[in-house]
């Protein structure tokens, strides 16, 4: 009667994480994925800066810490195993304005507590790491790394065993007592005695159609990048401090693996879930944003910050300004427009929106929620999470 023990929805590197996470712990277990592209990670884990996050922003105790840091480990280890390229390069943290400073020494504190070593610099050690940055001070950060996600979820989906089905977007949901029946868009029926929905950008629709009330919505930002003309210009990875009140890191710079540097991202509402640009408008998805009481408190609450990023989204020169608060030497002709990518952050009723991995479980349902960076690097602990909470409910 059922095709499949556990029944994924979303080939995203969570979703494949959790498929191969799921042979690991329980050999024999028949695991489908249900993926609406032609292939693996088509949004977020194929379109971010393709960093392995250090941990070191994330609240002590918090999800999002605990894995972030057991990840980057791990995500070394796995790609070292596969002969994925991969480097563990470090990172500077640096403060440009004389506010930033306490801002740097609460990073450092949390550092520590997350269990993350951390050298504090100067000016003059800045410039031995990054000639070319200037800073009145920044912290090193040795664990973090690069990596290309997408060819991790590639590897993901081969080791994993599951069948993965490319082309399934997910239109029914029937979920009974005995487990869940899935109607797809070109009328597959896929049964399984556990659904898990890791659809990232379409995780709270997926969530209704299997009949919950998740309790949040997707508001989709989307993270538009530029690219060094000249990659010389930076030797590793560069970022501002971040701001506490905001979920985002604000412009910085990375030294890809690929030898390229990406500057950005910054953070604009998408007219759509995939909104990868300004002319990608969904008004059914828009409407649904825009009719959640939460888009509008965060507009309320955030509309200076949000000002700023749409300036810098529309003006070059004002995406420029910002970059050289890091670089001062870069020119808008410096900077080459690159893909962007959309974050799927889920927002709550009141406007909160959500600072930690987001995992909920209804009958024989795991729901992932909330799963934007660092999920990437935090991917294979959540997984074998996601796993442990789906074997279960068997």
């Amino acid at each position: 009667m059922f095709d499949c023990d556990v029944l994924v929805i979303g080939g995203g590197i969570v979703g494949l994480s959790t498929a191969y996470a799921l042979q690991r712990a329980a050999p024999g277990t028949r695991v489908a994925v249900l993926e609406k592209e032609e292939g693996p990670a088509r949004h977020q884990t194929g379109r971010n800066s393709g960093v392995i996050h250090s941990g070191i922003y994330y609240r002590p105790g918090s999800l999002k810490a605990r894995f972030a840091v057991e990840g980057s480990a791990e995500m070394v280890k796995f790609c070292s195993e596969w002969d994925i390229p991969h480097e563990v390069t470090g990172k500077l943290v640096v403060a440009t304005e004389r506010e930033e400073l306490p801002r740097l020494h609460a990073l450092v504190q949390r550092a520590r507590e997350n269990g993350i070593p951390v050298r504090e610099l100067g000016p003059s050690q800045i410039t031995a790491y990054e000639p070319r940055v200037r800073g009145l001070a920044a912290i090193h950060v040795g664990t973090t790394g690069i990596v290309d996600y997408e060819a991790v979820a590639r590897r993901l989906a081969d080791s994993s065993g599951a069948e993965i089905l490319y082309g399934a977007e997910v239109e029914a949901v029937d979920r009974r007592p005995w487990g869940v029946a899935v109607r797809t868009a070109d009328q597959r029926i896929v049964r399984g005695k556990v659904l898990v929905n890791c659809a990232g950008l379409h995780c709270d629709r997926v969530a209704r159609l299997a009949g919950d009330d998740p309790g949040m919505r997707i508001v989709p930002f989307r993270g538009e990048y530029y690219e060094l003309a000249d990659p010389s210009l930076v030797r590793g990875l560069v970022y501002p401090v971040p701001d506490p009140a905001f979920p985002f890191l604000g412009v910085h710079l990375t030294r890809g693996i690929d030898g390229g540097v990406h500057i950005g991202p910054n953070a604009v509402p998408a007219l759509a879930r995939e909104g990868y640009d300004w002319g990608t408008v969904q008004p059914r998805e828009l409407a649904g944003t825009l009719a959640w009481p939460g888009s509008w408190a965060i507009a309320r609450r955030h509309w200076r910050y949000g000002a700023g990023e749409l300036r810098r989204s529309l003006s070059k020169r004002a995406f420029t300004e910002a970059v050289r608060r890091l670089l001062p030497g870069v020119e808008e002709s410096d900077l080459l427009p690159t893909a962007a990518g959309v974050r799927a952050q889920a927002v709550l009723r009141d406007g909160t929106l959500a600072d930690d991995f987001l995992i909920r479980e209804a009958p024989r349902t795991v729901h992932v929620l909330n799963a934007p960076s660092p999920a990437a690097t935090a991917s294979l602990p959540i997984g074998r999470e996601i796993a442990r909470r789906a074997l279960a409910l068997l």
